[in-house]
C-alpha cells in the first residue's frame, strides 16, 4: 500500500494533507471550545446594563473606544489585566474597535465613578484637558428604552441559552418584574449623580440614557 503512495506522488501529498488537518481539528477545536466558555465571575448584562451597551453603540462609542486589552506590558500597565476570550461570551455583537482615538474601556468599572462619568460625559474637557471627545448632553434629556433592552434579554436567553434567572446570574422574570428592578437599579446609579434633572426623572419612573450608559460602564471589570 505504501509503496502504491510513494509511486504516485499527488495521493501521498493529498494523504498527508488529510492526515495534518485531521490532527490539527483534534488538537485545536477541544481547547478553543474550552476558551471560549464563560471565565468565572462572567455574568450576562442587566437589563438597565443592556440598555445603556444600545445607548453606547447608538452615539457610536465604540467608533473611538476599544474594548480589548492585549497582552503586551504598555497596555496592562495602563489598562489591567489583558482581554480573555471568555470575557465576551454573552457580548452581542462584540465591541472589540479596531481604533482608540480615546482609551480602551474593556475594565473602565475598575478605575472610573459615577460621578466621573456624569461629569464626562456632560463636558469632557472640563474633566480630560486638551480632550476631543464632544458633550454628550442630550443623554441627559432622552430616555433609555428599557423596553427593548428587555426583549432583547428574553430572546438571547432563549435563542442562545444565556443563563438569566439562575442562580447568581442578572434576573428576568415578567416585563414589570425587569422594569422594577431596572427602576432600582438606576436609582442606586442617580442617588450618586448631582443632575437633579435626571434624579428628578428616575423618581418619577424613567431612567435618562445617561444613567443607563454608566450602569453600563460601571460593568465592564
Amino acid at each position: 500500500m505504501f509503496h502504491w503512495f510513494e509511486q504516485r506522488p499527488f495521493f501521498f501529498a493529498v494523504l498527508v494533507f488529510i492526515f495534518i488537518s485531521f490532527a490539527g481539528i483534534i488538537e485545536v477545536i477541544p481547547d478553543f471550545a474550552k476558551q471560549s466558555r464563560p471565565t468565572v465571575g462572567t455574568k450576562p448584562y442587566s437589563v438597565l446594563e443592556l440598555a445603556g451597551r444600545h445607548v453606547y453603540i447608538k452615539d457610536s462609542c465604540n467608533a473611538c473606544h476599544s474594548q480589548l486589552i492585549r497582552p503586551f506590558k504598555s497596555e496592562t500597565d495602563r489598562y489591567g489585566m489583558y482581554s480573555l476570550s471568555g470575557e465576551y461570551a454573552y457580548d452581542r455583537p462584540f465591541l472589540w474597535g479596531s481604533k482608540r482615538t480615546g482609551p480602551d474601556l474593556m475594565r473602565v468599572g475598575n478605575y472610573r465613578t459615577t460621578d466621573w462619568h456624569e461629569n464626562h460625559m456632560w463636558d469632557p474637557v472640563a474633566v480630560v484637558p486638551g480632550s476631543i471627545m464632544p458633550a454628550y448632553k442630550h443623554q441627559f434629556d432622552n430616555i433609555a428604552d428599557i423596553e427593548t433592552a428587555y426583549a432583547e434579554a428574553v430572546t438571547i436567553k432563549k435563542v442562545f441559552n444565556t443563563p438569566y434567572d439562575q442562580d447568581g446570574m442578572p434576573k428576568l422574570g415578567t416585563w414589570e418584574e425587569a422594569k422594577k428592578a431596572a427602576l432600582a437599579e438606576a436609582q442606586e446609579i442617580a442617588n450618586s449623580m448631582r443632575n437633579e434633572k435626571v434624579k428628578q426623572a428616575v423618581a418619577n419612573g424613567e431612567v435618562p440614557e445617561i444613567v443607563a450608559l454608566i450602569a453600563y460602564l460601571n460593568s465592564l471589570k
